[in-house]
């Protein structure tokens, strides 16, 4: 239970923790984005305000051209209001100042040129001030009301930076309550059409993984006709695939089971059948004599069969140990147990070159060549000996860039029709009367295990099988 717990996805995790995560990016990112032309606007802004108190100053200095005739209270008042410590007024290369009582010299002195109105100027000169230090002083220099004349005003850096570090606060709370609610919004609206759906198909899946002969969990689709409705429709389909599939298997290996104690009852009944037979067939009748060879026939027929299907039930489904393997020496055993070898009307060809290594299970291996083998000189005894001139088994070895062929052929009369449609096929491929067909599934079956394929080749006389191996299983 507790692990079933910990397999449920929740809500607020994943995809939608990375779903709020995103949004709120995005959104900070273009409030980022917006932010740096706002903030440079604010600023000249800012310096705008001070620069017309400077032009105000520059018409009472016009209204008396005499400086040093400006009441002192009427210069404080001017210079009080424009935050500065000296307006400067440039005409016709004459400057006149105001400035305070007891003048402060600056240390540090930085210009901001308000003729210079690109964004990029901006930008900078307002960046300059965020991160800049205390104590500098600001040249705000400005065009006047009149044609040639230029304003100019001495006044501390900190007001105008605590005014933009108070602007920059505001803007950030802004923006993260617009981008909280943006992203709720965005949030509650995929959710619905998003996030719901894939988590229906995330909990489904893993309970279906626990319990896939359960019916009752496989989805049931919604009417959506979107990539969700699609995964929704096949994720069905799939999982009514594997129902069905898992039912057959498990109907199959009762039935399999069933047929083994059926099969192995059967072997021991035709066992002392064939006991009795062997007894029958010392006897003097004639007509014992003529029927019992073909009685012992038909019940090595039947124990053969039934030992066939109890070694394909048992055939288990280990993968290949891979070690180098001389071909040449095992394709001679194979040879050797499927009677090829000391023949007294078959030749058998063993072209395998003897230099041939290849990493590959020996036994497997040699178990795909038996099968072939036996099944070429099966061929070649039922044949009519007065068709072949000089019945003969031939492997032949043929080495590419990419693979390697192993070819078992016979001059014999070919595969029969049926044979060919259900070639590899257990039960059903059998070339001879009697036979199972399950030497070339179970041959097939180790071929795919090695990464490689078995494969029938037409050819007008005999019938040839060709055991393509990757070049990877080559030993150097």
């Amino acid at each position: 239970m507790t692990a079933e717990r910990s397999l449920k996805p929740r809500r607020f995790s994943g995809l939608s923790i990375k779903l709020i995560a995103t949004i709120i990016v995005v959104i900070l990112a273009v409030e980022v984005v917006v932010y740096l032309p706002s903030l440079a606007n604010f600023r000249a802004s800012w310096l705008d305000d001070r620069l017309r108190v400077g032009v105000v100053a520059a018409r009472v200095l016009d209204a008396v051209p005499d400086v040093m005739a400006l009441p002192r209270g009427l210069t404080d008042r001017l210079l009080t209001s424009a935050g500065a410590n000296a307006i400067v007024y440039r005409r016709e290369g004459q400057s006149q100042l105001i400035e305070l009582a007891n003048p402060v010299t600056p240390d540090v002195v930085t210009t901001a040129d308000m003729r210079q109105r690109d964004i990029m100027t901006l930008t900078m000169g307002a960046l300059d001030t965020l991160f800049a230090g205390p104590g500098r002083t600001l040249r705000i220099v400005g065009e006047g009301n009149l044609d040639e004349s230029q304003v100019e005003l001495l006044m501390p850096e900190r007001p105008l930076r605590q005014d933009m570090l108070e602007y920059s606060r505001n803007i950030v709370l802004i923006s993260l309550v617009i981008a909280a609610l943006t992203a709720v919004t965005l949030y509650l609206l995929v959710s619905r059409l998003f996030i719901d759906p894939v988590l229906r198909l995330t909990q489904n899946m893993l309970a279906y993984r626990q319990a896939p002969e359960n019916a009752s969990l496989i989805i049931v689709p919604s009417n959506r006709r979107d990539e969700i409705g699609v995964v929704e429709r096949e994720l069905a389909a799939m999982e009514s695939d594997i129902f069905s599939m898992l039912r057959q298997r498990r109907h199959l290996a009762d039935l399999g089971l069933a047929v083994a104690k059926i099969n192995h009852d059967l072997r021991n009944t035709l066992t002392s059948a064939q006991l009795l037979s062997d007894q029958v067939a010392t006897l003097d009748d004639p007509k014992v004599q003529r029927l019992a060879p073909r009685l012992v026939t038909t019940l090595d027929k039947a124990i053969g069969f039934a030992q066939s299907v109890l070694d394909y039930g048992r055939e288990m489904a280990s993968p290949p140990v891979m070690a180098p393997t001389g071909i040449k020496a095992l394709v001679e055993d194979a040879a050797f147990d499927a009677r090829l070898v000391g023949h007294p009307h078959i030749g058998f060809n063993n072209g395998v070159p003897d230099d041939l290594v290849l990493n590959v299970d020996a036994g497997q291996l040699a178990r795909v060549l038996l099968n072939l083998l036996k099944n070429a000189r099966e061929a070649l005894e039922a044949a009519n000996a007065g068709t072949i001139a000089t019945p003969e088994v031939t492997i032949s070895v043929e080495t590419g860039a990419g693979e390697t062929t192993i070819s078992v052929s016979d001059n014999g009369p070919g595969l029969p029709p049926r044979a060919r449609d259900n070639l590899f096929v257990a039960f059903e491929g059998s070339a001879r009367a009697g036979g199972t067909g399950l030497g070339l599934a179970i041959a097939r079956e180790i071929t795919e295990a090695h990464g490689g394929r078995l494969v029938f080749v037409d050819q007008p006389q005999g019938t040839r099988f060709d055991i393509v191996l990757p070049a990877a299983l080559r030993a150097d």
